[in-house]
């Protein structure tokens, strides 16, 4: 087992800060009063004035979901709105308001039948009122508000020129990402371009490296320490550049909080995926793992993540690479992300896909 760097522990460990921002409307008010203390009680500091906090609890209106501009790509942004009713399609009707309000969750109350979560990648489930109604907001709160991302890339223009047209390995990448299309199991991403003006659209791609064509990602071992992945945003079913769409990940950097990636001097790059943290963790602790599928979708009878942690975290890299140490066999694991989806291990992405053909279910169980 290859240990994980000791800096990034110490970051992940950090007690968190967090202010309140926005006007609270009547209903939200007893949560504005609460949960602060419930955070202090779970060892957050409550900073009023802070320029970068790691936590931002943000209550708008549906008139008026004003967003809280980050200073720090670290912030997590928890915003809160009061509705009188949940409407029937509640990804439809809210993800405009989680997108315009720049959060990582969206936390709906309605008075009387408690709170309705909402989160990027579309998790969604709800907590009633009752006993320990802040309590449980918090516990569903802290993964994200505690969490930190790691999707900062570091290009360094060092890749070999044999590889500069990609090898038999990006071909390989390049099949199966056209056979999950054909699976139906790279969905578009809800369509943000729609929803937001082009200042807001840019700053919210550069704070989440969201790209919106395709949810999922794939990779493939080259060698001891490096892999191909698919790129942030890009067509999974059309992946053909390296460097654009096709990115060699070379290491992980604690100190910058970046992944390393080699790329073609000649290229201006994408981002790579931001689950790349996740499958270096994996890589590195398993040398039998060849390749790495992610999809949003289920199966049965499968260990899963505890908490639903964001994509791009630490935290829920960390999850994952325990499930899969866990495993039978984990070179040829199956680990379900709570409310999300699933990462799948193979000898080979041909592996992977010859195992999950006919067993995936379309619809990720919410809890």
């Amino acid at each position: 087992m290859v240990p994980f760097c000791e800096d990034a522990r110490l970051a992940v460990k950090t007690p968190p800060n967090f202010i309140l921002t926005g006007e609270p409307t009547e209903g939200l008010k007893r949560l504005a009063e609460g949960l602060p203390g419930v955070l202090e009680a779970h060892g957050y500091r409550h900073e009023p004035g802070a320029e970068a906090p790691r936590a931002v609890l943000n209550f708008i209106r549906a008139d008026r979901p004003t967003p809280y501009r980050r200073k720090a790509q670290a912030t997590m942004v928890i915003s809160f709105l009061e509705l009188e009713a949940m409407p029937a399609d509640p990804i439809a009707a809210l993800y405009s308001y989680l997108v315009r309000a720049l959060s990582n969750m969206l936390v709906v109350y309605v008075p009387g039948q408690g709170a309705y979560f909402l989160t990027l990648e579309l998790g969604q489930y709800h907590e009633p009122e009752g006993p320990r109604f802040l309590e449980r907001l918090f516990e569903r709160i802290h993964p994200i508000a505690s969490a930190v991302l790691v999707v900062n890339n570091r290009f360094v223009p060092d890749l070999e020129p044999e590889l500069w047209q990609g090898d038999a390995l990006t071909e390989s990448l390049r099949r199966a990402g056209q056979r999950l299309a054909e699976w139906d199991l790279l969905p578009a991403a809800f369509p943000i371009e729609e929803i937001l003006p082009p200042e807001d659209l840019r700053h919210v791609k550069r704070l989440y490296g969201i790209g919106g064509l395709s949810y999922g990602n794939l990779s493939v071992r080259k060698d001891e320490r490096r892999f191909w992945m698919s790129a942030s945003g890009v067509d999974k079913a059309n992946l053909r550049e390296v460097g654009r769409d096709i990115l060699m990940v070379t290491d992980y950097d604690p100190a910058e909080n970046a992944m390393r990636l080699s790329v073609p001097p000649h290229v201006e790059p994408r981002r790579v995926s931001v689950d790349a943290i996740e499958h270096w963790m994996i890589y590195r602790e398993h040398p039998r793992v060849g390749a790495i599928i992610h999809v949003h979708a289920w199966m049965e009878n499968i260990p899963s993540t505890q908490f639903n942690y964001p994509c791009g975290t630490y935290e829920l890299a960390t999850a994952v690479a325990e499930k899969v140490r866990q495993a039978p066999d984990p070179s040829r694991a199956v680990v379900g992300l709570k409310n999300h989806g699933l990462t799948i291990t193979g000898h080979s992405l041909e592996d992977i896909l010859e195992r999950i053909e006919g067993r995936l279910l379309r619809q990720v169980p919410m809890s």
